[in-house]
């Protein structure tokens, strides 16, 4: 049976919120609502929260670290929201394995949210309807669409790549291969239900820090793309940008093209983004 879900990368999820923005846009008709950090002692936020990123701090100093840690509906393959529904509008499809609600049937009694123990549903108070995280059902099924932003809309958002979409009981897909590789794991899976999405663990490597203030090996880091570039030593850039997602490159068709057949100046390249950033940089500072 088929089981699409997101695996998400904890190792690269930088804690931008870019995936809840981008979800509160696509399930709220076009408009986000307020940001949780919006009277976050008094009324609750509008909009629509269906995605969140929690942030801890793990450790202790020289050894502590920060972890962004998305979460969201998991869609379950045993999800206990659905047979405590009392008119059947919760449900699994059968097709992809999302977990649904069909809200001609929900009567917003709260059941389901009560059953949920990751606290995946919230109550729309204007309609009074159950909601969750759908996968984008809406639209990763859209043939208007291109085929490439077939994807849940915090997929298409995340500028690190951190969050990867398919089917799970597919080996070859990217998202199985990726569990492989890399020992995704299921949250919570003592209660026994199954979730389909899967995190990636963190992995601290030497010099993640550069300075040795992090209990690093102290002070060697890894050379930036950059400063690879103009010292004209090899990178694969084409991949590096689609593994960071940068929308300038990794969408770009002759970009792609002319770094296929090696016609790019990288050197040239590695300028221009530099001179860019500086920019930018002197024009934020002058706003300041």
């Amino acid at each position: 049976m088929t089981q699409m879900a997101l695996v998400i990368d904890l190792n690269v999820c930088v804690g931008c919120h870019a995936c809840v923005t981008s979800c509160k846009e696509w399930n709220t008709s076009g408009q986000a609502g307020s940001l949780s950090d919006v009277r976050p002692y008094d009324a609750d936020p509008s909009g629509t929260f269906f995605n969140r990123v929690q942030t801890y701090e793990a450790g202790e100093f020289p050894n502590s670290d920060t972890i962004h840690f998305p979460k969201s509906c998991l869609h379950c393959e045993d999800p206990p929201c659905v047979p405590v529904c009392p008119t059947g509008a919760s449900f699994k499809r059968k097709e992809d394995g999302l977990v649904l609600v069909d809200y001609d049937k929900c009567i917003g009694c709260k059941y389901c949210s009560w059953a949920c123990p990751y606290g995946a549903r919230e109550l729309d108070e204007e309609r009074k309807e159950m909601t969750k995280c759908t996968l984008c059902a809406d639209r990763i099924y859209n043939e208007a669409l291109p085929e490439r932003d077939r994807k849940p809309a915090c997929v298409l958002a995340c500028p690190t790549s951190a969050r990867i979409f398919g089917d799970i009981h597919d080996p070859e897909s990217d998202a199985s291969k990726a569990i492989q590789a890399r020992g995704g794991y299921q949250l919570m899976p003592e209660w026994g239900t199954k979730p389909s999405n899967h995190y990636l663990p963190r992995v601290k490597t030497e010099g993640s820090c550069g300075s040795g203030s992090c209990g690093c090996s102290g002070g060697a880091s890894a050379a930036s793309p950059a400063s690879m570039l103009e010292a004209g030593e090899p990178i694969n850039l084409a991949s590096l940008a689609i593994r960071r997602g940068t929308p300038a490159v990794s969408r770009d068709k002759r970009l792609d093209d002319r770094l296929d057949s090696g016609k790019l100046n990288l050197a040239a390249f590695a300028t221009r983004v530099k001179s860019l950033f500086t920019r930018a940089h002197t024009v934020a500072t002058k706003e300041i």
